[in-house]
């Protein structure tokens, strides 16, 4: 049986030698993504035959055997230095491998009973080659961590197959993110103690200076993580201005160039390595906070107004902080400037967007764009919210309203393709829905963008149903 494993890797790997010497250069474009998508699949195989052959060498390696170990017989201490030899790999690696083959590979009792993987969804989707090695790292990593603070294991199962599922269409980026919700939603005491352990672990650390420059370091817990990627986002996205620029840079960075009329118009552009830039907003944002003399930033003064009221052009609204309240035509003057926005209100008090009034969407608007898709929505882009537009589903021009409920944020680069191409977006039940061409996806099935940080919509169902 082994030896015909052996034999027939043989033959795969003669094979796949012929494939890699056929040049790709030539291939039309259906070919070469139906190469990609084949090379994937047997790369899948592969990732999951290492860590499952890395398991079975830690197993017979294990410590209570001594000196029968494989690994010491070998020449090795531990299983995990055994692999790094044999495969030439990094020993993180080779580690990472027995963790994950560990996780879903077969177990027996002492008695010799066959058991299931601990994760056997994952298992399957693996040996299938369905499920992207990093994806299945990551479900297996955050389920054990809820397993290990006692999450009930059924609820861990009903996880597992949603995790494993999902795997099926969405990319590890966010197969990650849903892992790490569910982990948080299986904990019976919450992300509260992860919090604080994170960050007890922050640290910054200034080192010794060596020929002119001083290094340093540190570990940031997931708050100061986003404050600091949000200062950099902002900085360093394409359409952005340089910011914290030097008089020497500005100088390097400045060209001018003569209109048709002959005027000299000076365009700066900038010269600094992202690195550079990076340093520069955060030391840039140091000073002005050292220099702050600790007022209070420039006040926003909201006007708020029933849809109902607005649209009838009777009633009354308030200015934030004063009693007397103005008339809904004085409402409908105030712009979105200078520290003014508009806030509407549906008959509940839910808060509304501006409709027809505005055109463009207001800070608030795309803030809770943001929250909701999380970046750009399009599929397997990672571009932050800082670094996109707010796109009119239905089109300003064809009566769409500057709602959150017509809006979605697209990077400046897909916001363009969704112009100009064939692909098709709409709202459903409050989220963009996209439908690729039908060449791309015969089936013509909508598909949910977006990249939010919901709780998974499965475990209180599941919750609710158990209890009852």
């Amino acid at each position: 049986m082994q030896s015909s494993a052996v034999d027939l890797l043989k033959q795969a790997q003669g094979l796949l030698k012929r494939a890699a010497e056929i040049p790709q250069v030539d291939a039309d474009d259906e070919t070469l993504c139906a190469v990609r998508a084949a090379v994937e699949s047997v790369g899948r195989l592969v990732d999951g035959l290492r860590a499952t052959a890395a398991a079975e060498l830690d197993e017979r390696s294990r410590f209570e055997l001594g000196s029968d170990g494989l690994a010491y017989k070998l020449g090795h201490r531990r299983a995990v230095h055994l692999v790094e030899h044999l495969t030439r790999t990094s020993q993180a690696d080779a580690a990472a491998r027995i963790r994950l083959g560990k996780a879903i590979r077969s177990r027996a009792t002492l008695d010799g009973r066959a058991l299931p993987a601990l994760f056997p969804h994952v298992a399957e989707a693996v040996r299938s080659g369905s499920m992207p090695i990093e994806a299945a790292r990551v479900v297996v990593r955050c389920l054990s961590q809820a397993a290990r603070h006692h999450a009930d294991p059924e609820f861990i199962n009903d996880a597992e197959l949603d995790l494993v599922t999902q795997s099926r269409q969405e990319s590890a980026d966010c197969i990650a993110i849903m892992a790490r919700a569910w982990r948080e939603a299986l904990d019976p005491d919450g992300a509260v103690p992860r919090e604080e352990a994170l960050r007890e672990r922050r640290s910054f650390v200034l080192g010794r200076e060596r020929n002119g420059i001083t290094p340093f370091w540190g570990a940031a817990d997931p708050v100061a993580a986003a404050q600091l990627k949000a200062a950099f986002a902002e900085s360093t996205a394409p359409d952005a201005a340089p910011r914290f620029l030097s008089e020497e840079d500005a100088l390097l960075g400045t060209t001018s160039i003569s209109t048709p009329d002959g005027d000299i118009v000076q365009r700066v552009s900038d010269p600094r390595t992202p690195d550079q830039r990076q340093f520069d907003v955060l030391f840039g944002l140091l000073t002005a906070g050292m220099r702050s003399n600790g007022q209070r930033p420039t006040a926003t003064v909201m006007a708020v107004i029933s849809l109902e009221d607005l649209q009838s052009g009777g009633g009354l609204g308030w200015l934030d902080d004063v009693a007397e309240p103005v008339s809904a035509e004085t409402i409908r003057e105030l712009v979105c400037d200078a520290g003014f926005r508009r806030l509407l209100l549906g008959p509940d008090g839910e808060p509304l967007a501006e409709g027809r009034l505005e055109r463009l969407f207001t800070q608030a608007q795309r803030r809770a764009l943001a929250v909701r898709d999380g970046g750009c929505v399009w599929p397997q882009c990672t571009a932050p919210p800082s670094w996109c537009d707010a796109h009119h589903v239905v089109e300003w021009a064809n009566g769409g309203l500057t709602d959150v409920d017509n809006g979605a944020l697209l990077c400046s680069a897909h916001h363009h393709m969704l112009h100009n191409s064939d692909f098709t977006m709409k709202m459903i039940d409050g989220r963009p829905h996209l439908l690729a061409p039908p060449w791309l996806d015969p089936a013509r099935n909508w598909r949910k963008v977006g990249r939010t940080r919901v709780r998974p919509s499965v475990l209180p169902s599941v919750r609710f149903e158990r209890a009852a």
